[in-house]
């Protein structure tokens, strides 16, 4: 009987040595599937991507070196002319002016909107539990709403002759505004959608930043108070700490969505007046199919991905070097 013991036990040692732990050969085929397993998932989105997007950039990326005008898109004539339609634009002094306020409505906007939107997301953290209710469903509500029948309520509002705006400040006195035209001039058609995108975007910000001081320990805060720190000193030693990679990535999220905004500053005013509130997305639309030169827009499209890949870029490169040099001032610590 002792005999037949020791034999199973060698038998079991044996296998267990052939099959590994986990009863598979180890290094073997089926570790080798396994492993390959998560990029089997990944395949059907990768190919999605490539399809839906990858596709169109690579035909669009064809039509930017393409003299594509109308003539050519009836007669399906092809004409290749290299890199004369970025040549064309990179020395035009309209894709500069664009470029710049584009940039500089893009940063106007992102600044009111992770302000507000803190401030929004620090007020909900404090409210009352039915305040805080009603707060956060205003607030789902205006981030529901799709973004062309927010345009048609915020054109009503602001409309010249029978907006809510222009009534509203006449009855409070100031009787020049009754039949003020919003529309009319640059700064006051930026102000208008310069409202509408931070009214939009501020919703994203405040909730995802009150769901964030959820999960800060209110003992820091009672330690803070304890010290004799006030509002700003709780703020900067406690809660923005623990919120900077949430500052981070919105801040990120939110240069992306508001450079590329389309359909509120078209429906607006189409660019106008005189084309003087085009950013880059409209000034592509305007040559590309207002104008019916194709191979233009194509190329100013791309050229505004690299603005904003720059952009990214830029802001990256600074979030990393700080996080960088916040990492060395602890360990000198």
């Amino acid at each position: 009987m002792a005999v037949q013991l020791d034999g199973a036990a060698a038998a079991t040692d044996q296998a267990a040595a052939r099959t590994g732990k986990g009863g598979a050969p180890p290094g073997g085929r089926g570790s080798r599937r396994w492993r390959g397993a998560p990029y089997l998932l990944l395949l059907p989105a990768l190919l999605a991507t490539a399809v839906f997007l990858g596709w169109p950039m690579v035909r669009n990326l064809l039509l930017s070196f393409q003299d594509l005008n109308m003539k050519e898109l009836i007669q399906h004539l092809t004409e290749w002319v290299g890199t004369g339609n970025y040549r064309e634009i990179l020395g035009s002094e309209q894709f500069w002016r664009v470029t710049l306020r584009t940039i500089v409505f893009t940063a106007v906007n992102v600044v009111l909107i992770m302000v507000l939107g803190t401030l929004i997301g620090l007020l909900l953290a404090r409210l009352g539990k039915k305040m805080r209710l009603a707060l956060s469903v205003a607030l789902v509500l205006a981030w529901a709403m799709p973004v062309i029948a927010a345009t048609t309520v915020f054109q009503w509002l602001f409309d010249s002759r029978y907006g809510v705006v222009n009534w509203l400040l006449d009855a409070a006195g100031w009787h020049a505004m009754a039949d003020y035209d919003w529309v009319g001039t640059q700064l006051s058609t930026f102000f208008v959608i310069t409202v509408m995108i931070v009214w939009q975007s501020l919703p994203f910000v405040a909730l995802n930043l009150y769901a964030a001081t959820t999960t800060i320990p209110k003992e820091l805060y009672e330690a803070a108070r304890m010290d004799g720190a006030g509002t700003w000193q709780v703020f900067a030693s406690v809660t923005f700490p623990f919120l900077r990679p949430f500052f981070l990535a919105t801040t990120f999220l939110e240069v992306i969505w508001v450079f590329k905004a389309f359909p509120q500053i078209f429906a607006i005013n189409q660019g106008g007046p005189d084309r003087l509130t085009e950013t880059l997305p409209i000034y592509a639309f305007t040559e590309g199919v207002g104008n019916l030169h194709f191979g233009i827009g194509a190329a100013i499209s791309l050229l505004t991905i690299v603005v904003l890949l720059a952009m990214t870029a830029y802001y990256l490169r600074l979030t990393l070097r700080q996080e960088a040099q916040e990492e060395h001032e602890e360990a000198a610590l």
